[in-house]
């Protein structure tokens, strides 16, 4: 199981794109394009940008580039794309074009990885001087990052629409208790959190 330092990062990358796909499912269209927080974070928005990250780090920044990217990822790539504008889907954008594109980049990602050792080398043009010379296991470890990070944004913002937790639709992650249980528990840290007002 622990093995190949490779296949261990692989799997752990693997298992976190799961989580991010699980977000969506059994959403309406509305549900996965709402902005829930004040900085407009959406479940298919952050799909889309991590389509984005996986293209460019296991694409272009290892001299592979992923064919037939939509325009909005070269305007990302050259910095002329609108600010956030990876982060949500226009109406003119499919969930099904989202999705099939994050599919698309991770099975080129995995392909490349299986291609390149760890000590292979690729260069992050948006890292600066720091990025001429990054290692795939720096990119690997640093994509794992990038998508747990937006994964544990995506539970949130999933909890908000239908109350799902977790990384799996059977391991929610958290107490097995009823909605009144859960009311008395949030309760209680609001009054916690008043005598700090």
């Amino acid at each position: 199981m622990y093995e190949d330092p490779k296949a261990v990062l692989v799997r752990y990358l693997a298992r976190a794109r799961e989580a991010v796909l699980w977000k969506l499912d059994g959403l309406s269209e509305h549900d996965v394009r709402r902005p829930l927080t004040p900085t407009g974070t959406n479940l298919l928005g952050v799909v889309k940008h991590l389509a984005a990250m996986e293209a460019g780090y296991f694409g272009d920044c290892l001299g592979r580039p992923l064919p037939d990217l939509p325009d909005w990822y070269a305007a990302l790539m050259d910095d002329t794309l609108e600010d956030n504008g990876d982060m949500w889907a226009t109406a003119d954008e499919s969930r099904e074009s989202i999705l099939g594109l994050y599919g698309r980049a991770s099975a080129h990602a995995d392909e490349v990885l299986a291609d390149l050792d760890l000590d292979a080398t690729g260069t992050v043009s948006w890292w600066g001087e720091g990025g001429e010379t990054v290692p795939v296991h720096v990119l690997l470890v640093h994509m794992i990052a990038e998508t747990n990070r937006h994964a544990g944004q995506m539970d949130i913002v999933r909890e908000l629409v239908d109350g799902a937790t977790g990384m799996r639709a059977e391991a929610p992650n958290l107490p097995q208790q009823d909605e009144e249980w859960w009311a008395a528990h949030r309760q209680r840290l609001q009054e916690t959190a008043d005598r700090f007002r």
